[in-house]
């Protein structure tokens, strides 16, 4: 009941890495019939394009042999240098099929998956060796379900020989008359029809079970909305602290700006909503913007410009202006000049006037 619950909660599409990570440990998506199916297509163009020549070398070499039986040594060393000799012979026949054999059985999983090498599949597992988890798996219900489509795939191959074989069954009883070529003949006709006969078949039984295999897997790979939230969380970081972090580090900038707000030359505020300190000193080319905010940011650098006598001037279209338009730590824009250099020179001006009264 518990993976029945776990399989209705995975109700989310695989990640792409929840797929990377799946191929990394060996499990993809795999069909053993096609890799049966390209086997078996090489089996039939070996036998059709090499096995005649093969067949014809071996029957000479072995007609040889029995010509010349009498001149064979029987001793020890002649025999195993006869035996040598025809196992030379039957390899270099069959050396070129088998390795259409190879490169088809290794074509047949690398155009599923991709060529793929990990040591993750052959590492020693407790659940392999374990009764318990081997006696799940011999009755599970994929075991079933593979139970099921090789008594299917033998069903329909056996159907299909009959109906290639017994339409030509009438034909066996003349051959027990016949010649060996006649005989030899009507063999490779009907093994022709069964080969050919056979690869139809799997091929349909081949693109079923890829079909089948690749909504298994994506269906076995598929996420709960859990795993789809700890997964984001662990490529971009926890939400939570990722806020946090930013709020540290704001509240750092705002303590760093606020500590520049004494140096200020002059606070520029719209009353209650929008507050920003410039500063300007002999042969800056323009005043630069140490600090800004608004509400509770702006109450607090008028607060502070007050306790460390610094001027603060009511314009409120300049100050909106400026908060929209200047970054901390930069120069004000050329548009603002004029504007802010009147206010600049006035308050320089009263601090001239307080100066020469003291």
């Amino acid at each position: 009941m518990a993976d029945d619950v776990d399989d209705a909660e995975k109700t989310e599409d695989p990640s792409e890495r929840k797929l990377l990570e799946a191929r990394r440990k060996g499990d993809v998506p795999k069909s053993q019939e096609v890799s049966t199916w390209f086997v078996l297509v090489a089996s039939a163009m070996a036998l059709f394009i090499f096995g005649g020549n093969a067949a014809q070398d071996l029957a000479l070499y072995l007609k040889g042999i029995f010509q010349h039986a009498d001149k064979i040594s029987v001793d020890g060393m002649g025999v195993r240098a006869l035996g040598s000799d025809i196992a030379l012979s039957v390899v270099s026949a069959v050396a070129i099929p088998m390795l259409l054999l190879i490169i088809a059985a290794i074509a047949g999983n690398a155009i599923q998956h991709g060529f793929l090498l990990t040591a993750e599949t052959i590492k020693p597992k407790l659940q392999k060796i374990s009764p318990i988890a081997g006696f799940k798996r011999l009755f599970s219900s994929q075991s079933l379900v593979n139970f099921v489509k090789g008594i299917a795939k033998i069903s329909i191959v056996g159907l299909v020989m009959v109906a290639v074989i017994w339409p030509e069954s009438g034909r066996f009883d003349t051959l027990v008359a016949a010649g060996i070529p006649a005989i030899l003949e009507t063999a490779s006709m009907l093994g022709l029809k069964l080969m050919l006969a056979t690869i139809a078949v799997m091929t349909l039984v081949a693109a079923a079970d890829f079909a089948y295999q690749q909504h298994t897997y994506f269906k076995k790979q598929r996420m709960t909305q859990k795993e789809v939230k700890d997964e984001y969380k662990q490529a971009e970081g926890d939400p939570m602290v990722k806020a946090k972090l930013r709020q540290i580090r704001s509240e750092k900038s705002r303590q760093r700006m606020m500590s520049n707000v004494p140096d200020a030359t002059v606070v520029i505020t719209n009353p209650t909503h929008y507050a920003v300190a410039l500063k300007y000193e002999d042969g800056m080319p323009a005043p630069v913007c140490v600090a800004k905010g608004v509400d509770a940011v702006a109450l607090r650098i008028r607060t502070l410009a007050r306790d460390c006598d610094v001027p603060i001037v009511e314009n409120p279209p300049l100050a909106r202006a400026l908060h929209a338009s200047v970054d901390i730590d930069q120069p004000i824009d050329p548009d603002h000049y004029k504007a802010v250099a009147q206010v600049v020179s006035f308050v320089l001006r009263q601090k001239r006037r307080r100066a020469w009264r003291a």
